[in-house]
């Protein structure tokens, strides 16, 4: 492969929007921390609410706030259960207010808000709607990494292919190759490893499940073996490289762990 200009061109713009697409998919997902700013006492704090934990024990819920005529109570229960609402009343460590929540077993889901009280009796709620916490199992870096890279360098290489498919070039075949190898072993083969640590559970996409992020991965690895025996018999068959392309990108940005795995209590305690 010769890396002239217009071959270093087509890596840069193909990098640059990957992670593009990789940040809208992090900053709309569902486990990433509410941000936001409150005005109390006539003075601005930011705040950052975490949506997913892998605590063995206690997952703290921390605002800073200096102002010490500030208290906060933290009221909190499962996600899809009947249990009562629990309030507890923040803890002052210094200029932050901090609440704990006990663990949770992997996929449980808690939700929980936090309302502000100053020292004139005026209450604000932090937050619209309430915070919805998911659990999960600690993955070993060892397996969690290697995943992370296998999927960085299959999505890379997905978008390259693409622009290789559309400009006509001659690396078409390789490139296709390696796109689907790298997306079968961080996906296929990390990926479920990696959801069985987190979750318990190796598969939860179709057809045993509704996981977006399985179900995602799937369509993806489909349209890439579909493009690659294509190309293979025919290597001016390049329009289905394109559209596996278009169909990677797509599914990438949909956030990352959508309709991903949950237990529902209320199936299991009835009240």
């Amino acid at each position: 492969m010769k890396f002239n200009f217009k071959t270093i061109l087509f890596w840069s713009v193909s990098l640059i929007l990957m992670l593009s697409a990789y940040m809208y998919q992090k900053i709309t997902g569902p486990t990433y921390p509410v941000k936001g700013y409150i005005t109390v006492n006539n003075k601005e704090y930011k705040y950052k609410l975490p949506r997913t934990s892998d605590e063995d024990e206690f997952q703290k819920v921390e605002l800073n706030i200096p102002d010490k005529s500030v208290t906060a109570t933290f009221i909190w229960q499962k996600y899809l259960s009947y249990d009562s609402l629990t309030y507890q009343k923040m803890e002052r460590q210094g200029d932050k207010l901090i609440a704990k929540i006990p663990h949770q077993q992997p996929a449980g889901k808690v939700q929980y808000d936090i309302v502000l009280q100053t020292n004139d009796g005026n209450e604000i709620k932090l937050t619209d709607e309430p915070v919805i916490l998911r659990y999960k199992g600690k993955v070993p870096n060892l397996i969690l990494l290697p995943h992370i890279l296998f999927m960085f360098f299959a999505f890379w290489l997905s978008v390259r292919t693409g622009m290789e498919a559309v400009a006509k070039r001659d690396n078409l075949y390789k490139l296709t190759l390696w796109t689907t190898v790298l997306l079968a072993i961080g996906g296929i083969i990390l990926g479920p490893i990696v959801q069985k640590y987190a979750f318990d559970a190796y598969w939860t996409g179709w057809p045993f499940g509704h996981d977006l992020t399985d179900n995602k991965l799937f369509a993806a690895l489909v349209m890439w073996a579909i493009a690659l025996w294509k190309i293979y018999k025919n290597r001016n068959d390049r329009k289905w490289a394109i559209i596996a392309a278009v169909v990677t990108l797509a599914v990438f940005i949909v956030p990352h762990s959508l309709f991903g795995s949950e237990i529902d209590y209320t199936k299991i305690h009835k009240p």
